[in-house]
């Protein structure tokens, strides 16, 4: 099998000629590791590893507003966004940190019950259509690539996690949720719609195999209670209108998640990426498979784990795909991003071993 084709098969639970591995290698990965490979493109890397990589592409989608403004500035290391209605503005700065390669937010829009109102003014006025520009790229880059890689594109985000990470910040989000429940979930509300509308241009146009949902859920930032009241309906919806163009859906979850199983069984999705093993995160590939025997599951260790020795790392692995019943359905990954502290020559090691483990797919 090819790559993509093999990535398919597995997120349909079919049989496969072998476990696809995908080490989640992002820009803060090359910089950090020694010569030859910190001058060698992801790509390159991925080669000598001999990945079956996953590359996000854009969603082919654009927001059209016709009375507010979202504008982003970026001066040096700061990325400041600004959210302009007629009756007021809010500011959102993010600093960039050179380890990661990536943007951490700084200051909040959201403090306040009237910033509230602000926000679901700006989300409402987000008319989403699809951006023809982007779409011809994307194209050309899906063929270019051929069945070398799977692709995938982003949809956004639900509301509580948007609310959480990037609005208001985990300890105002639950303050204010608690606080001024009425406004904030009429927030929810129209940021609902938007997702919706975003859901149903990308499945009827964008080009990627895969459609995502990036929630970064973890019961660490959001009580099972909260997932089942807010996120389990909206994630829902947008599963159902994915599912229905005939396309795959898979939910972006990157924390703990073994009290919210039993939700998570019940929601249309096709996959989870970025399947959390313990110490790190506190679901087993086991845990998972029982739960949810008809997801895929893409993961099965974490971070920790690749900061050990080659064998060390095998040996886990083994165990906990010895444990499963059978193997359709798993992606073998580095579940969230790949540590920088593991070499090239590591990830490579435990790829061969995975290559020429013995499978079962019946069951």
């Amino acid at each position: 099998m090819r790559p993509r084709e093999r990535w398919l098969a597995a997120v349909k639970l079919l049989p496969v000629d072998r476990l696809p591995f995908w080490p989640k290698l992002d820009a803060a990965y090359p910089p950090a590791q020694q010569p030859p490979f910190n001058g060698m493109s992801l790509a390159e890397i991925h080669a000598f590893i001999g990945s079956d990589q996953h590359v996000w592409l854009p969603a082919c989608i654009r927001t059209v507003r016709s009375r507010t403004s979202v504008e982003t500035i970026t001066r040096g290391g700061e990325r400041v966004t600004l959210y302009k209605v007629s009756g007021g503005k809010l500011e959102r700065r993010d600093h960039w940190d050179a380890p990661s390669q990536s943007w951490h937010p700084v200051q909040f829009p959201v403090r306040t019950v009237e910033d509230v109102k602000i926000l679901a003014e700006i989300f409402a006025d987000a008319a989403v259509e699809p951006n023809s520009d982007a779409l011809a790229k994307t194209q050309g880059a899906v063929k270019s690539l051929g069945d070398n890689t799977v692709i995938a594109a982003s949809i956004g985000t639900s509301p509580l996690m948007e609310w959480v990470e990037w609005l208001a910040g985990i300890e105002n989000a639950h303050y204010m949720l608690a606080d001024a429940a009425e406004e904030v979930e009429g927030l929810f509300a129209v940021m609902q719609k938007r997702l919706v509308r975003t859901a149903e241009v990308a499945a009827s146009s964008c080009p990627a195999d895969l459609l995502y949902l990036v929630e970064n859920t973890s019961t660490t930032l959001i009580s099972p209670l909260q997932y089942e009241r807010y996120c389990f309906p909206h994630v829902s919806e947008c599963g159902r209108i994915i599912r229905s163009a005939g396309r795959l859906f898979v939910l972006h979850m990157c924390g703990r998640l073994k009290a919210l199983l039993p939700l998570l069984a019940e929601i249309p999705a096709d996959a989870f990426e970025a399947f959390t093993s313990p110490t790190l995160g506190d679901t087993t590939l086991l845990d998972g498979r029982a739960a949810c025997p008809d997801k895929c599951l893409i993961g099965g260790t974490n971070a920790v784990l690749w900061t050990k020795p080659a064998e060390t790392i095998i040996a886990q692995v083994e165990k906990d795909l010895d444990a499963l019943p059978h193997h359709r359905g798993i992606v073998v990954t580095s579940a969230g991003v790949m540590p920088p502290l593991c070499t090239p020559q590591t990830i490579k090691t435990v790829c061969g071993w995975l290559k020429n483990r013995p499978s079962c797919f019946g069951g």
